[in-house]
């Protein structure tokens, strides 16, 4: 039976798996190591700049937590978990872990207590004086970087997405528009599914005038995948379809009665409405949605929702 007071330990030191994690990304430690051969610190220092004894030092923790290896010559390469730091990997979460563990999502952390006394979310605004998405605005490299991280989840999240609908019947459906859709990773996956539909991705302006990040052009997909700039709060294009793949979790649910009833006014009494997200499982089961929402407590002003909860928004917004 494991020791409890084991597993608290590793819960008080667990920060630290994060910030080597952080760190090492940043150094680009991923990036220079290969699953196919053996790199010594020193070696490895000189490519990027470090000092080799505490190079050392890092990449040895990195081996403790299963992203590198190392032979008995003190020399590391690549597992497969850690191939997936690198920015060239298809699969890459290289964005996702400098987002996730940077310095803003750190400081947005620490007001989790205030947060918590005086029933006000978002330590990011508390933080930074804006909302994520004002700040994402105004600074270009976080917005990049936010950007390649949500692409990066989204090639999981359109996999799976598109593996949950494959017994629904799209051949009445002619139209797909994607509300907060991004760069159209998503649209493009179900376009690509299913060759009758055209698609539409919905964003705000800016993100949608990034022509050279959006995936309709890229995968060949433009004469079928519009992009258009708006407001999902006041308005949405007509569609057979829509989809809302994590945008509700970012909002209060007022916000998302908002959204909903602006889709619902949109649409006809037949149109569809599919929403992806995780869904928090009943008390006594543990999952990653639960700590996920403290993020979002965090972060934004959102939160993850039951099943339950999910209804009561689409029974709020008709």
């Amino acid at each position: 039976m494991p020791d409890p007071a084991n597993e608290v330990v590793d819960l008080v030191f667990g920060r630290f798996r994060g910030q080597v994690l952080y760190a090492s990304t940043v150094l680009g430690v991923f990036d220079h190591l290969s699953n196919d051969r053996d790199v010594e610190a020193a070696e490895l220092a000189s490519m990027i700049n470090a000092d080799s004894s505490l190079l050392y030092r890092l990449l040895r923790a990195l081996a403790t937590i299963g992203l590198l290896s190392e032979n008995e010559n003190k020399a590391f390469r690549l597992t497969a978990a850690g191939a997936l730091l690198r920015s060239d990997h298809p699969r890459s979460l290289r964005a996702m872990a400098l987002v996730t563990q940077g310095p803003e999502a750190y400081a947005a952390w620490k007001h989790l207590v205030p947060i918590i006394r005086d029933g006000r979310p978002d330590g990011f605004r508390r933080e930074f004086g804006v909302t994520i998405w004002d700040y994402a605005k105004a600074n270009p490299a976080y917005r990049a970087l936010f950007n390649q991280a949500m692409t990066s989840h989204s090639t999981v999240q359109t996999q799976l997405v598109t593996a949950a609908l494959r017994s629904f019947d799209f051949s009445a459906i002619s139209t797909i528009c994607d509300v907060g859709g991004g760069h159209g990773h998503l649209v493009c996956g179900l376009l690509q599914a299913y060759p009758h539909l055209a698609g539409i991705v919905f964003d705000q302006p800016q993100v949608v005038a990034e022509t050279d990040l959006l995936w309709g052009p890229k995968l060949g997909l433009a004469d079928r995948c519009r992009y258009l700039g708006g407001d999902m709060f006041r308005e949405v294009p007509p569609a057979d379809l829509y989809t809302l793949k994590m945008i509700l979790h970012d909002w209060s649910d007022d916000d998302c009665i908002r959204i909903l009833s602006t889709i619902r006014r949109a649409s006809s009494a037949s149109v569809n409405l599919f929403i992806a997200g995780v869904v928090i499982p009943g008390p006594s089961e543990p999952h990653f949605a639960k700590l996920l929402d403290v993020h979002m407590m965090c972060m934004q002003s959102g939160r993850e929702r039951t099943t339950n909860k999910y209804a009561g928004l689409l029974s709020a917004a008709g």
